[in-house]
């Protein structure tokens, strides 16, 4: 199974009921299910790590911890009366954040970059493969939300952006 069948499954689960998704493959398990939040909670059995591993590098996520949901409950009691005009570019998939296609090349999107839908602003490693992330909003880039370098989870917010 690879990431694209894995976004696909989790995009399913967000749009219909499903609660919980299992494969087994050639000693490799993963299972999927919400959790007590809403949100798919990816983890396995099985053979991850040593020479079974079908996916090198790769941690299975654990459950979110309990003091968790505060910080996500807490978000929406936030905004202000100007916030309508900013939104967030977010994470289409779990890996490694990188600002720029090498250490000495130009950072992809800086505060104050004006970005369009189409615009590539940061590379996520997932797997050993670079995957280029496009901006689905256009507008200005008023707060880069992560480091260079660091992990990412499956919707966290990397960019905000002012609308316009």
């Amino acid at each position: 199974m690879d990431l694209k069948q894995i976004k696909l499954v989790i995009d399913l689960m967000k749009r219909s009921d499903l609660t919980e998704f299992a494969v087994e493959e050639e000693g490799f398990k993963l299972k999927i299910r919400r959790g007590a939040n809403g949100l798919p909670v990816v983890s396995s059995g099985g053979s991850y790590g040593g020479s079974h591993n079908p996916f090198p590098g790769y941690q299975p996520q654990q459950a979110p911890a309990p003091a968790a949901a505060p910080v996500a409950a807490a978000e929406p009691a936030a905004p202000a009366a100007d916030d309508a005009s900013i939104t967030y570019v977010k994470s289409p998939m779990v890996g490694t954040f990188y600002r720029s296609p090498s250490p000495e090349s130009k950072m992809f999107a800086e505060v104050g970059t004006k970005i369009t839908e189409t615009s590539v602003v940061c590379i996520i490693e997932a797997m050993k493969i670079m995957n280029e992330i496009q901006s689905d909003v256009k507008g200005t880039v008023i707060e880069v939300l992560i480091e260079n370098g660091q992990p990412v989870e499956y919707g966290q917010k990397l960019f905000k952006v002012k609308q316009g």
